[in-house]
């Protein structure tokens, strides 16, 4: 299983960034993608998971209104729109999936199998 994420960049405080994920190299039927994000000296922050086919999603609430997550069943891709951003939003992101469920509380890292490379979203203030 690979995942690729991309999107990250240079923002300015309100603005909007859109990450992607794709994955391969697997079936993802049953499985549940989660974002995180990382910055240094701290633990990685779990953000929002969706179940790949059934659509279930859920949100932290450090970031429910602002974030929102959806999946491309047809590109294999999982997405994380991102908006009113603000400093503290500055971070590696990173996309990652747990296969064989369709359960979407899985919050820690640890529980999670396979990890895509970050992806930096920087946000001006």
């Amino acid at each position: 299983v690979q995942l690729q994420a991309s999107g990250g960049g240079l923002v300015q405080t309100g603005g909007s960034l859109r990450l992607s994920c794709a994955a391969s190299g697997g079936t993802f039927s049953s499985s549940v993608m989660g974002w995180f994000r990382q910055t240094p000296g701290k633990e990685r922050e779990f953000l929002a998971a969706i179940s790949w086919s059934g659509g279930n999603t859920y949100v932290a609430d450090s970031v429910k209104g602002r974030f929102t997550i959806s999946r491309d069943n047809a590109k294999n891709t999982m997405y994380l729109q991102m908006n009113s951003l603000k400093p503290e939003d500055t971070a590696d992101y990173y996309c990652a999936a747990k296969m064989g469920t369709y359960y979407t509380g899985y919050f820690s890292p640890a529980q999670y199998d396979y990890w895509g490379q970050g992806t930096l979203v920087t946000v001006s203030s």
